[in-house]
This record gives structure tokens, C-alpha cells and sequence, in this order.
């Protein structure tokens, strides 16, 4: 018995506004194996082997800097933690013989330019850090679901495609209330989703 194709893939979330659907590949597409990059806000533990006097808990800071004992204002954002434990290593290598760095991330944010934001008619709008293999559902999830006055079937999402906006009808009602797995798309970084409101 061959497999099914993946047409479900291709189905449009089709709305009445006249906005495309979102890409085919944007369901059921597999993970990548993007890392995870360090952004503001993030809680970082510096583990150095041997050295607990000099490991510690810090905040990403504002300007993307963290400074632990023997290591000050280096830059962070943007870096992956092993990137970060190697960047370490090569400043405490002065003081110490053959560090052995390890950098966890234990409270997340991301990139700014990577958050996925919810505006309008959410319980709860905000930017939150993206996750691969998030999905629309996950957002909302996030964000708390849907506001009382919302027109979940009227959202949309906004991409950056090729380096400019493009808007894709979403119905969060359908996914919410009926189970339309199809409505419930593959997020990608910088995503924005626009929930308006209900008029009566």
C-alpha cells in the first residue's frame, strides 16, 4: 500500500480576506537542526570545571553582555552556548590551565529578531522565544488562547519572505474550537500573528 501523498501539506488556509495561504512545507515539515542562539534577557549557568569559585548564574544584560568572575562584558547574544563556553575558555586560558567551560541556558528569550510576537485580541499578547518545530497552536497556547472579544477566524500571520512582510489568513477559531489541524501551521522566526477583534 503506497503512503498518502502529502497533498495535506498544500491545503490553503483559505480565507475571505484574499490572503494566501501559508507555503506548502509549512505543515508536518521536519525539524531543523538550527541552534539555539543566546539573546537578552536569557539566564545563563557558567559551569568551570574544577573552578566552582568562579562559575555563576547571570542575566543576559540589555546590551548583550555578561560578566562572571575573571570574565567581564563579553559578548553573548547571538553566539550559541557552546560558542560561548569556547569564547570563555580563551579568556580564562590567562588564569587557569586548560579550562573546561560549560554554558546553560536555563531561562530562555532568544534573539529578539527571532521572538514570535502576538498582537490584538489575545488573553495575554506578547513576544515570545521561538522554539523549532513551534506551531501556531503552541503560540497560543503561550499566550493564554484567545481574548473574549477576538475574531480568531479573521487572524492573520505575518512572515518576512525574501526580506519583506507577507500576510497569510490563519483560522484560530476553526483550530481552537472544530480541531482543523490545518490551521495549525509551522511558526518560523520573527513571525507575527495579528488577532483583531470582533465587531458586533
Amino acid at each position: 500500500m503506497k503512503a498518502v501523498p502529502l497533498i495535506i501539506v498544500s491545503l490553503a488556509l483559505v480565507g475571505c480576506s484574499g490572503a494566501p495561504a501559508v507555503p506548502a512545507g509549512a505543515v508536518g515539515a521536519e525539524p531543523g537542526q538550527a541552534e539555539y542562539r543566546i539573546g537578552p534577557g536569557d539566564m545563563l549557568e557558567i559551569f568551570v570545571w574544577r573552578n566552582p569559585e568562579i562559575s555563576a548564574k547571570v542575566p543576559v544584560r540589555p546590551d548583550g553582555k555578561i560578566s562572571t568572575p575573571l570574565v567581564e562584558d563579553m559578548v553573548a547574544v547571538g553566539k550559541t552556548p557552546t560558542e560561548l563556553a569556547r569564547d570563555m575558555e580563551g579568556v580564562l586560558a590567562t588564569y587557569i590551565r586548560s579550562p573546561q567551560v560549560n554554558v546553560i541556558v536555563s531561562e530562555f528569550q532568544g534573539v529578539f529578531s527571532e521572538q514570535v510576537r502576538v498582537v490584538g485580541q489575545a488573553a495575554n499578547p506578547q513576544a515570545i522565544p521561538y522554539r523549532e518545530g513551534m506551531t501556531v497552536l503552541d503560540v497560543i497556547i503561550a499566550v493564554g488562547g484567545l481574548g473574549e472579544f477576538a475574531a480568531g477566524n479573521k487572524s492573520k500571520l505575518v512572515r518576512n519572505v525574501n526580506g519583506a512582510p507577507k500576510e497569510y489568513r490563519i483560522r484560530l477559531d476553526d483550530l481552537l474550537n472544530d480541531g482543523d489541524i490545518r490551521q495549525n501551521v509551522k511558526i518560523e522566526p520573527g513571525d507575527v500573528i495579528i488577532i483583531p477583534e470582533s465587531f458586533f
